[in-house]
């Protein structure tokens, strides 16, 4: 007897298709969607805490708030400004990049987006063509691989884990490049894992992408998020040979916990701004005035609302790791940067918990959230399975109860 072949979907025709293949094909944001699925827990009236989001519990500082106020106010900012930002931000941005970064640029190779996630997406729009390859170190942030996608691009995932720090070597990337390969993604500190690259590694990485022609596009969001000895350094700066093939993409957001005013921006080569800022003109013309004067106030200001933060961060930091190196089956490498833990969990997958037997990190997170109300990301969001990632980005008590949450729910872990 012939064994059935299994059906397959009929090929629709463009037609028929009632979404482009090319958007139909992205995931939504793994990272919002736990956040957004906490808060409507929370909403029914559920004690969920929730390590989804990745941002800053403190209100954004006070000076800021009321640079937007005075904004609404003036009749300038209720009509259009240029697309590309108001040329006193690009201003203030150049003078910030050199006070952080010791890289000096014209403000005409700065483009003010709506968020870091414009300036990533339009970075790439504008320097990919179909078929060109992107190698992006996994862990990555879930955004890379779906800009680089809509861009045209091809993902190329080269993997770190926890026995390396979660970092990538210059003879891991080397492996992966190809004829086809024009870009290379540099993030440090790193989204989801905290690591931080050592200006040796970095400059290793720099030169080795100079040497080959390659294009870099380093995110450096969170730039002022370091503790203990760990240092950012920023590649263009460090490797100058890279400047006139290198994009530098950052923002407000995580410095000044600014993330829902949506003003990022993007540093590179005067044509390649260009040709983004001819797309941001078509996509969404300019940012809104009221918030990149916000923003002016932040860059323009001194850094102690960061320090601040950075305290307690490096506080939450300290006592997620502990918490969860106490776990059997969970190692938790330190993380040097952002705020992030990213915990390794393959040693308990497939063991018992409660009647339950998850085969997978998204299964696991899943009986966290059911068993113990606790939100948290599963490592597949980030390209690798059997992680987790949580966000120390919350209260300290907050914090204590989740973890404290977790560990009791995976001591019942048995074989």
């Amino acid at each position: 007897m012939t064994a059935a072949t299994p059906s397959q979907p009929p090929v629709q025709s463009p037609t028929e298709r009632r979404v482009s293949a090319r958007v139909g094909a992205i995931s939504e944001s793994a990272t919002l969607a736990v956040d957004a699925k906490a808060k409507a827990l929370k909403a029914a009236g559920r004690p969920v805490i929730g390590f989804g989001a990745g941002e800053p519990d403190f209100p954004t500082p006070g000076y800021i708030v009321e640079a937007a106020v005075e904004a609404c106010r003036d009749p300038r900012f209720h009509r259009y400004t240029p697309a590309g930002g108001l040329p006193e931000l690009k201003k203030a941005i150049a003078e910030k990049t050199l006070r952080d970064s010791g890289y000096e640029v014209d403000p005409a190779q700065i483009l003010v987006t709506n968020g870091g996630k414009q300036a990533i997406y339009e970075a790439f729009a504008a320097i990919l063509d179909p078929g060109d390859e992107v190698i992006v170190p996994a862990p990555y942030w879930t955004t890379y691989p779906e800009s680089i996608r809509l861009a045209g691009g091809v993902p190329v995932e080269v993997v770190a884990d926890e026995t390396t720090g979660y970092r990538v070597s210059v003879e891991q990337l080397e492996a992966a490049r190809t004829e086809r390969t024009k870009v290379v993604l540099f993030v440090s500190p790193s989204n989801p894992t905290g690591a931080v690259y050592s200006e040796a590694d970095a400059l290793a990485i720099g030169r080795w992408a100079a040497e080959h022609g390659l294009w870099v596009l380093t995110d450096e969001i969170y730039e002022h998020l370091v503790y203990g000895d760990a240092k950012f350094t920023s590649l263009p700066s460090l490797v100058p040979e890279l400047r006139e093939k290198c994009i530098v993409v950052n923002g407000v957001a995580k410095t000044y916990a600014m993330t829902g005013w949506r003003v990022g921006w993007l540093i590179a080569p005067k044509d390649v701004v260009k040709a983004a800022t001819n797309l941001q003109s078509h996509a969404t013309s300019n940012v809104s005035n009221v918030a990149q004067m916000a923003a002016l106030a932040a860059v323009s200001g001194d850094l102690d609302a960061v320090a601040e933060m950075r305290v307690a961060f490096d506080r939450r930091r300290q006592t997620i790791v502990r918490m969860l190196n106490e776990i059997d089956g969970v190692l938790c490498p330190e993380p040097e940067g952002a705020f992030y833990a990213y915990p390794s969990v393959k040693a308990l997958l497939g063991k018992e918990i409660r009647g339950k037997r998850p085969a997978t990190s998204v299964e696991l997170a899943a009986l966290i959230l059911d068993e113990v109300e606790v939100a948290v990301v599963p490592g597949e969001a980030f390209g690798t399975p059997g992680y987790l990632r949580l966000s120390y980005a919350l209260g300290d008590e907050d914090l204590i109860e989740g973890v404290s949450r977790i560990q009791k729910l995976l001591a019942e872990a048995k074989a």
